[in-house]
């Protein structure tokens, strides 16, 4: 089993292939980004801990979730040790069974890779949001919960590249993504 308490750099790429499930349904990890805490200027951790970002300084395995732009969600797995405010950035998965409850969550999806292939969209075809922020993750009542993979299960040679959608730290390379998965939000140019 991956251990969570790990750098999120670290802990990153080994999501991947660990299956995200949420009230309407379940997909499984296929692009994430690590943020390192107070060290990494593009993290919420950087401006030190606050009510929005507590859940970020809890124990790995916990769930931060934080709104964008007044209108998405995103979801992260809080990684490092307590206090450490690191946490790695869910930001597409693959459907996993049903799809009903997603699409109907997403109506304006045209495409089924379009329901879930950033981490607004697919916090909004899972069901994930705000209400939700501060679970624990790993426990198997919890209404958002990660299945993690044991290592032999990982994607192997996943894609590296720099994290998107931020304006600090754009050069970091903690990006991972599965190169077989269509369902990632943006491919390495």
């Amino acid at each position: 089993m991956i251990d969570l308490s790990q750098h999120s750099s670290v802990v990153a790429p080994l999501l991947l292939g660990s299956v995200l499930h949420g009230p309407n349904g379940s997909g499984r990890i296929v692009e994430v980004e690590a943020y390192g805490g107070a060290d990494d200027a593009a993290s919420h951790a950087a401006r030190g801990c606050t009510p929005r970002t507590m859940p970020m300084f809890g124990p790995a395995g916990v769930l931060y979730v934080y709104l964008i732009y007044g209108m998405h969600h995103c979801a992260n797995v809080v990684t490092g040790a307590d206090g450490d405010g690191q946490a790695v950035l869910i930001r597409a998965i693959e459907p996993v069974g049903s799809t009903d409850a997603m699409r109907a969550a997403r109506p304006k999806a045209r495409r089924e890779v379009d329901l879930t292939n950033g981490p607004g969209k697919l916090c909004q075809a899972l069901g994930i949001d705000r209400h939700h922020d501060g679970l624990d993750l790993l426990s198997e009542s919890a209404a958002v919960r990660l299945e993690l993979l044991g290592p032999d299960a990982v994607v192997e040679a996943p894609i590296q590249d720099t994290r998107i959608g931020i304006s600090a730290a754009k050069e970091t390379p903690w990006r991972w993504y599965d190169p077989a998965s269509t369902h990632i939000s943006k491919r390495k140019e």
